[in-house]
């Protein structure tokens, strides 16, 4: 993936898994309860739009929980979508 070097910022102020790119912003907006993170909502810049770069984030993203020992409920639409491309992922959906 062509950003791949770029790092996920965690922006806890907003609720926002971030990344900057050339100065135009790719998040995550969550809620977090506990050990559970609920991902509500992905967003691109427009001029990165169509680059993989929601790909990118999300893979990011779940790599963070992941390494956080979190889990997650994948309300975002795109990440749901992700999710039923990249199954591996569902490891980290929380037991409802």
């Amino acid at each position: 993936m062509a950003y791949e070097n770029i790092p996920l910022h965690v922006n806890a102020a907003q609720h926002r898994f971030e990344m900057n790119i050339d100065g135009e912003y790719a998040f995550i907006i969550y809620r977090q309860s506990g050990n559970t993170v609920n991902l509500i909502h992905t967003e691109v810049a427009q001029p990165l739009e169509g680059q993989g770069v929601a790909a990118t984030l999300v893979k990011k993203t779940l790599q963070y929980l992941e390494e956080h020992h979190l889990n997650m409920v994948p309300s975002c639409p795109y990440v749901q979508h992700y999710l039923r491309r990249h199954a591996e992922w569902n490891r980290l959906v929380a037991n409802e």
